[in-house]
């Protein structure tokens, strides 16, 4: 289930990011973009058992 919202999360970011014009709107999603595209990863690492979605 973590591994769902975290998936979410990095394609809710996706879809903010086609449409921002604003340099430091951009910058700050594609930090928070990495930051879900890490914790993902972290999750998948603990987890490797799981399959995603």
């Amino acid at each position: 289930m973590a591994d769902f919202i975290f998936t979410a999360n990095i394609a809710h970011y996706d879809q903010l990011l086609s449409t921002e014009t604003d340099p430091a709107k951009i910058a700050m999603l594609r930090k928070l973009r990495a930051e879900e595209e890490a914790k993902l990863a972290e999750w998948h690492k603990q987890n490797p058992t799981q399959k995603a979605g």
